[in-house]
């Protein structure tokens, strides 16, 4: 048996457990030689508890059309957004507060996302969170 070869890699976010072949995911999954009702069976059955809470995947395609994903952690901006209770950032994120959360609530995103960053401990990873979220206009207190 020949030896499969990567062709492509390719990171996707959709939300756990309810994705759709249409677009925007099919034409993306299509134009990289996946098939896209292929990946959406598997994908929502990996992510299935986590009903519609936004993930990452990334892809890995083969010469021979098969696929291998790797799911991972939600973003930080979305887990901090719910944290938050906020829709989306501001526009304007170092002049407009659009929410605020603690340093506490900053540690739980953290842990959630520690295997996902590149810190050493939660301490480090939770003052990345905090930086992210101030970056999007959302006021860490603590």
């Amino acid at each position: 048996m020949a030896k499969k070869e990567i062709i492509d890699q390719f990171k996707i976010t959709a939300p756990g457990g309810q994705a759709t072949p249409a677009p925007p995911l099919g034409p993306v999954l299509g134009a990289k030689g996946v098939n896209p009702g292929q990946f959406i069976q598997q994908f929502n059955a990996t992510t299935s508890a986590l009903n519609g809470k936004v993930v990452g995947c990334v892809v890995t395609v083969y010469n021979d059309r098969t696929f291998a994903m790797e799911i991972k952690s939600s973003p930080a901006s979305v887990l901090i957004k719910e944290a938050a209770g906020v829709e989306k950032g501001s526009g304007v994120p170092h002049t407009d507060i659009v929410g605020k959360i603690t340093m506490d609530q900053c540690r739980k995103i953290a842990e959630e996302k520690m295997a996902d960053l590149n810190a050493s401990n939660v301490e480090s990873a939770s003052r990345m969170i905090a930086g992210t979220a101030r970056s999007m206009g959302i006021a860490v207190e603590g």
